[in-house]
């Protein structure tokens, strides 16, 4: 009781005080404002009768409080009424300010080793291929950037290392630095990141235009414009430049000898559990042969996944095809070649996965030249900072040779280490 006639003196010294600034002030719009003052005076006072409602009386139980009747939709307060702007707030709290100056940082060991026969191009026995260290951090708020370095046994290079821009006008997303191109599903994967221990055959034979090259694809310096088009699935169409580098594959003799890719991709949920993703690519760059020469890729790929949402840390199911074909112009004519993948990918146990893969794909400097190879491959996550895969792998060299060998890898993650590209 005391509560409420605090209330009701404080509402009658208000209504004083204004009523008197008020008539001191005088002009037509003292009508208006007394209209939008007695409205605030209604809802006042609905809640003070609420507030008496809920004091129960001595030797009773507490009534339910009546339902608080809705004032008639207000008019815009008068100017003079409207309170003034609160500051900015600040989102995250203590832990997002404490990152302001300092990225997140993770590092993720890739350790490898094989056994068996292989002459043509065979793994080290024993070998720490990378080490990839990762700074990812956030700008401004326009703006993020992440950094990948490599770290192998010969050295250290920048896997990628680019800005994000995601709020462009038109809903346009842009990136620019070092990158791995949207070119097919498998090609932005970073090495940690497969669901295999080394690459297929495809991304040897005709995106990396040898098979001594350990890290072949399209990585390259350049820019990356992609959007979301209006369509009733999920369609991103991705356009890239990029400077003309990119291992054996293309190579810039000139400035003006740029790269370029583009890639369109469609997802759609087949039913809670199953989806389905389709990209087609097409890339074009000068080759080693000259800057009046080129090499054109065209690549379809397709990835079907289940993961019952009941089971999901369980069971699940991933199955992925790719297609590429090349075209190389020589001086003594145009080479064309075509090869392909397809692996499929089972969880069987919390932890545990069993796959296989098969390869098949001709050579993009001599097409008369085809090799081919089958993998089964068994993976086991002790917890999601470590795994432990294991990779048997039988290759048919076009020269005739047969390697048969067993290839394992241990992955270990430290700190923070954002999402790959899914």
């Amino acid at each position: 009781m005391r509560r409420s006639r605090f209330l009701c003196i404080s509402l009658f010294v208000f209504v004083a005080s204004f009523s008197s600034s008020l008539w001191a002030q005088g002009g037509g719009a003292v009508d208006e404002r007394f209209r939008v003052l007695e409205e605030r005076i209604r809802a006042l006072e609905a809640e003070v009768q609420s507030l008496k409602a809920a004091v129960p009386t001595e030797g009773a139980a507490a009534a339910p409080a009546p339902a608080v009747p809705t004032p008639a939709a207000q008019a815009p307060a008068p100017e003079a009424l409207q309170l003034p702007t609160p500051s900015l707030p600040v989102y995250g709290g203590a832990a997002s300010l404490s990152k302001a100056l300092n990225p997140d940082i993770g590092v993720i060991g890739n350790f490898l080793g094989a056994t068996g026969r292989n002459q043509v191009n065979p793994f080290p026995s024993l070998s720490l291929s990378e080490s990839e260290v990762s700074l990812q951090a956030i700008v401004d708020p326009y703006a993020r950037a992440d950094f990948f370095l490599a770290i192998g046994e010969e050295g250290i290079e920048v896997e990628e290392g680019y800005i994000t821009f995601p709020a462009l006008p038109g809903n346009f997303l842009l990136k620019g630095g070092r990158m791995r191109a949207n070119f097919g599903k498998s090609n932005a994967f970073h090495n940690h990141s497969l669901p295999w221990i080394d690459r297929p055959l495809v991304a040897f034979n005709l995106m990396g235009g040898s098979l001594e090259e350990a890290d072949m694809g399209i990585k390259d310096a350049g820019l990356s414009l992609s959007r979301i088009l209006p369509a009733p699935v999920f369609l991103e169409a991705t356009a890239e430049l990029y400077r003309g580098d990119s291992g054996s594959l293309f190579q810039a003799s000139r400035r003006s000898d740029v790269s370029s890719v583009f890639h369109l991709r469609g997802y759609h949920d087949l039913s809670e559990s199953t989806n389905l993703e389709i990209g087609g690519s097409y890339a074009r760059g000068h080759n080693d042969v000259g800057s009046d020469f080129l090499t054109h890729l065209a690549g379809l790929d397709a990835t079907l996944r289940w993961k019952p949402l009941r089971r999901a840390i369980y069971h699940s199911f991933v199955a992925r095809s790719e297609f590429v074909w090349s075209r190389r112009e020589e001086e003594d004519g145009t080479q064309r070649a075509f090869g392909f993948f397809a692996s499929a990918e089972y969880q069987f146990a919390r932890r545990w996965f069993g796959g296989a893969r098969f390869d098949w794909s001709e050579r993009a400097r001599d097409p008369n030249a085809h090799d081919n190879a089958t993998s089964v491959v068994l993976t086991y996550w002790p917890s999601e900072f470590s795994q432990i895969r294991g990779q048997l792998r039988r290759t048919k060299y076009a020269e005739g040779n047969t390697a048969n060998e067993f290839l394992f890898q241990f992955l270990f993650t430290l700190g923070a280490h954002g999402a790959h590209p899914f």
